[in-house]
């Protein structure tokens, strides 16, 4: 998608912390960060939100609870933490492709986010 942002972030045309990334997935630091560690982990497929995921991503979908847990194995920070996902603008969405919060550090409340 040529508009969206995290495309641009993933096509490394929009300068980003880059936490982990492989041939599937990128996971960065959030620019707004709501707990000490704020992790957004993405699908490099453009996928807008989880109304438009088919059967054929569901090897994405595993693969971004996967990565969630890799990272919190290798930074004992991360140990404990919340993943949080936003589908549509009402829901808080502002990004149109699909992501996937990694709070940690901090107890943080559904309000918060």
């Amino acid at each position: 998608m040529q508009d969206c942002i995290f495309c641009k972030i993933i096509d490394h045309k929009i300068p980003s912390t880059i936490v982990f990334e492989n041939k599937d997935m990128i996971v960065i630091n959030d620019i707004a960060p709501k707990a000490p560690i704020h992790y957004l982990i993405m699908p490099k497929k453009h996928i807008k939100d989880v109304q438009s995921i088919t059967k054929e991503d569901a090897d994405v979908l595993s693969g971004m609870f996967y990565i969630a847990q890799e990272i919190s194995k290798k930074n004992e920070k991360a140990a404990d933490f919340k993943l949080v996902i936003n589908s549509g603008y009402n829901a808080g969405q502002r990004v149109f492709h699909l992501h996937m919060h990694m709070l940690a550090g901090k107890m943080i409340s559904a309000s918060e986010i």
